[in-house]
């Protein structure tokens, strides 16, 4: 080939470098919602404009609540599965970028006069090979291993949002199946007043058995409805311990009053909630996904061209090796070209499509769903809250009418059967105006959900969980992701750890970094690129490396050296995340 001919081939090469990028938001929203025109505002009545904030869960001004959310996020079981699954994309991530790098092996035989097969021949090789990226399969798989681990951490964050909604909407409802069965006491103790005095009047002439027989029908239907609510207040408490990690035994202690309403909360523009839910971020990457399968897919019908290069040394103790010097040295290339496949490439690339296809899909129906999700929150709480001021006005009519109609029954111009429609009236429009009221904060939790705000924020006072314990191999220090960053003091005490201590940093999946010191001692722990860790982490011990840390199930363990755990000490704790950014 001439140097014309090899200038062209390498400007061939050179072209078929590109990778092409997946469809921007833009494109994408053209492709998923092509008959969807979003409005510049949003057309639920009571919507605010202004920019949505983070940190809902503090305008709702409950520090018992916020203890539970901080609870669930730390030891939920359902939110650790999502946490394993960013894990694995992590792995699949780091493996498909794994080809872009040149692979040695080592190759080596030997076993006496044989060589452990007959052959007599023994002798130990290098090889390395490089397969040259020329069309892009390897960066697209590299890039789709990217967007799902980017995928993975969206879903991740909104299942936490989700979580964090969930345990506050089972929150209210424990609290309102507690206030409605305190109702339906009130209404037996009314029906057994009315039930007594039904009684009286009858022993003195002035009442029949029927109205005993009525205030006792209605005495014992109060107390069945109290056992109902009973049942639903101890299965809603139970539903709660469940998302706490907790045995659900029922015994969770629920507070007297639901949480004060918030005022109204800025909802945003339309146009910018697709660029916020972690939920459609999510969809969006698993389009990027499909994308990049679809231009691997696409390369994998192409030439692979690699280079190779070794280096080898063989002898023999039972032939002569003629006209061979050791070591030998060797490099070259290699051209494998897929001339018939049965079709399987072709196929291949049909899938990646179809899967493409669906991805887009995907992404347009969880993005009309998301819009009603927030239209439907906000059309339902601004309809609670004018049913309210409605069922206020409507509970304190039921009261006076109810009054008047027990008076009435006590001088004798009435019979009982006014004074029960009277007091169901009133029970039942002050069971309805609870529900109404729970109904109004659920809702607003609903929103927040659907907006996209994230729960935490300066003011939510939400931390990673701490808990020190000790065990039969040592002691344990565990630290439970609920914001992933904190700082924390232990004290050794007077005794000392005699077995140890260990530090354990559960369901972390971007730690950037482990400190502990006292004024002795102290050990800092940062992620490691050596492929040969296992753990991701090293550590260094004023200057020198320190034990590595182990892997084991969704913690990482770190054994604090002697030095840093004297008796007495005061051992000073920090960790943080790495920034979305920097992941």
């Amino acid at each position: 080939m001439g140097a014309r001919g090899l200038t062209l081939l390498l400007a061939a090469l050179l072209a078929g470098c590109a990778v092409k990028a997946p469809p921007d938001p833009v494109e994408l929203r053209r492709q998923a919602l092509p008959r969807t025109e979003v409005p510049e505002r949003w057309a639920s009545d009571g919507a605010l404009g202004e920019p949505v904030a983070d940190g809902w869960l503090a305008t709702f001004n409950d520090p018992q609540l916020t203890a539970l959310v901080e609870e669930a996020l730390a030891y939920n079981a359902d939110l650790r599965l999502s946490g394993a699954r960013v894990e694995e994309a992590a792995g699949y991530a780091r493996l498909s970028a794994a080809s872009l790098y040149p692979a040695v092996n080592l190759l080596a035989r030997g076993g006496g006069k044989l060589s452990g097969d007959n052959s007599g021949l023994e002798g130990v090789g290098l090889i390395a090979s490089w397969e040259l990226d020329v069309w892009g399969r390897v960066r697209y798989g590299r890039a789709a291993g990217e967007a799902q681990y980017a995928s993975a951490l969206a879903d991740l964050e909104y299942a936490r949002q989700s979580l964090a909604a969930a345990v506050a909407k089972s929150w209210t409802l424990a609290i309102e199946a507690k206030l409605q069965r305190t109702i339906a006491e009130d209404a037996i103790r009314s029906s057994e007043r009315l039930l007594s005095l039904a009684k009286d009047r009858q022993r003195v002439g002035r009442g029949d058995a029927i109205d005993v027989a009525n205030a006792e029908a209605n005495f014992e239907t109060y107390r069945d409805t109290a056992r109902q609510l009973d049942l639903a207040y101890r299965q809603s408490t139970r539903a709660l311990e469940l998302l706490l990690g907790r045995y659900p035994a029922a015994q969770l202690a629920v507070a007297d009053a639901l949480p004060a309403m918030p005022p109204p909360v800025p909802a945003g523009l339309p146009s910018q909630l697709l660029e916020r839910r972690p939920d459609i971020i999510a969809a969006e990457r698993r389009v990027a996904v499909a994308f990049n399968r679809t231009g691997e897919a696409q390369a994998a019908r192409l030439p692979r061209i690699s280079l190779t290069a070794g280096v080898n040394t063989i002898s023999s103790d039972l032939f002569l090796l003629q006209d061979r010097d050791n070591p030998v040295w060797s490099a070259g290339a290699s051209l494998m070209a897929p001339i018939y496949q049965g079709g399987a490439l072709k196929s291949q690339v049909e899938i990646r499509n179809a899967e493409q296809r669906r991805a887009v899909a995907d992404y347009g129906s969880r993005a009309l769903r998301a819009f009603n999700d927030v239209e439907n929150a906000m059309s339902a709480e601004f309809t609670a809250r004018e049913r309210e001021q409605i069922l206020v006005r409507s509970v304190a009519a039921w009261e006076r009418a109810a009054n008047l109609s027990r008076v009435a029954y006590e001088i004798g111009s009435i019979d009982l059967r006014p004074v029960q429609q009277q007091q169901l009236g009133v029970n039942g429009t002050r069971s309805v105006l609870l529900r109404v009221q729970s109904e109004q904060r659920v809702q607003r939790m609903n929103l927040h959900l659907a907006l996209g705000g994230g729960f935490g924020g300066p003011g939510t006072n939400l931390h990673d969980r701490i808990a020190v314990k000790g065990d039969a191999d040592g002691t344990i220090i565990d630290i439970h992701r609920v914001v992933g960053n904190g700082s924390t003091e232990v004290e050794v005490p007077a005794g000392g750890w005699p077995a140890g201590a260990r530090l354990r940093l559960h369901a972390f999946v971007a730690l950037d970094s482990v400190r502990a010191a006292t004024p002795a001692a102290k050990v800092e722990c940062k992620p490691t690129t050596s492929l040969l860790n296992k753990s991701g982490f090293e550590c260094a011990t004023a200057g020198s490396k320190s034990a590595e840390p182990m892997r084991r199930d969704d913690y990482l363990e770190i054994a604090l050296p002697p030095a840093l755990t004297a008796p007495g000490a005061a051992i000073a704790l920090t960790w943080s995340e790495a920034t979305a950014s920097a992941r």
